[in-house]
């Protein structure tokens, strides 16, 4: 998740707006998910009784199967949605959060790291110790395909503020997200795709998933930077809670991309200005360790 501006490094709760980590929304979650985005939905079938068509002469007619499960968007299916309802806050009690990611093998999602911490908001690894839930494959809530798990295990990137989550779950019919493996180029136009908030002090995820145009301005050692290409809003650019959302590239329009980048933090949405994105080709290397 992406917080405000002096803030946005943290994970983002609605019930407190908490400011430590200069990062884009935060979220957080333990293995045992809090606010699930939903589990994929069966279309369930029957109810009655098929007819007994032996006594007619005619081979009886197949019974259909008792559920089918939808497929996920074939729209940039590697697409994550990370959600949190029991993030412990200090002097007890617990608060809301949420992050975005990309699916980058079977039972890895890549996200910011910040978007898992301790009390302190400090950066953590291992299993939570709050509950996460990530659904992976749609692009609205209400959609019935998809792959919803939970966060049992965190890397957390020794270079950036990247982090690698396990899933409790592997994800089947879903082709991971490449990772860049050289460094972009000023210029180079990305695109953005999350779901954070649609305000930078009204938190709470989107029920769907946000998309943008970015351009590459500048390149630092583990970071880039990227601004709009175009007049920026709410929808179309990292709030709260967009944390670890991918910037990316497609060949085949959107159904499979490569990650060039994700969100840690930036300007107060929807106000102009460049946003600051962990590299993935300086950890390439680290994320296919951790995840094969």
């Amino acid at each position: 998740m992406r917080t405000t501006s002096d803030r946005r490094r943290r994970f983002r709760a609605r019930a407190v707006a908490v400011a430590v980590l200069v990062g884009a929304g935060i979220a957080f979650a333990n293995a045992a998910i809090g606010a699930p985005a939903g589990p994929a939905l069966a279309a369930a079938l029957g109810g009655h009784s098929l007819p007994d068509t032996t006594a007619l002469g005619r081979d009886p007619a197949p019974a259909p199967p008792d559920s089918t499960k939808p497929a996920p968007s074939p729209i940039l299916p590697f697409n994550a949605k990370l959600t949190s309802d029991d993030i412990p806050v200090q002097g007890g009690g617990v608060r809301d959060g949420a992050c975005s990611g990309s699916l980058v093998a079977p039972q890895w999602v890549v996200t910011a790291g910040h978007c898992f911490h301790d009390i302190k908001d400090a950066r953590i690894g291992g299993r939570p110790p709050y509950t996460m839930t990530v659904t992976v494959g749609r692009l609205k809530d209400s959609d019935p395909g998809g792959h919803t798990a939970v966060v049992v295990d965190v890397r957390q990137s020794p270079v950036n503020d990247l982090a690698v989550a396990k899933l409790s779950t592997p994800v089947d019919g879903i082709t991971p997200v490449e990772l860049a493996s050289t460094r972009p180029a000023v210029g180079e136009e990305l695109q953005f795709a999350g779901w954070g908030s649609h305000s930078a002090t009204v938190l709470g995820p989107s029920d769907h998933l946000k998309r943008g145009r970015f351009r590459v301005s500048g390149i630092a050692q583990s970071t880039l930077e990227a601004l709009p290409i175009g007049t920026r809003t709410v929808d179309n650019g990292p709030c709260p809670e967009d944390s670890g959302g991918p910037f990316f590239v497609s060949d085949d329009n959107d159904r499979t991309a490569r990650l060039i980048a994700i969100v840690n933090t930036g300007p107060p949405c929807p106000q102009p200005g460049a946003e600051t994105i962990a590299r993935v080709d300086v950890v390439a290397d680290w994320i296919r360790e951790q995840t094969g």
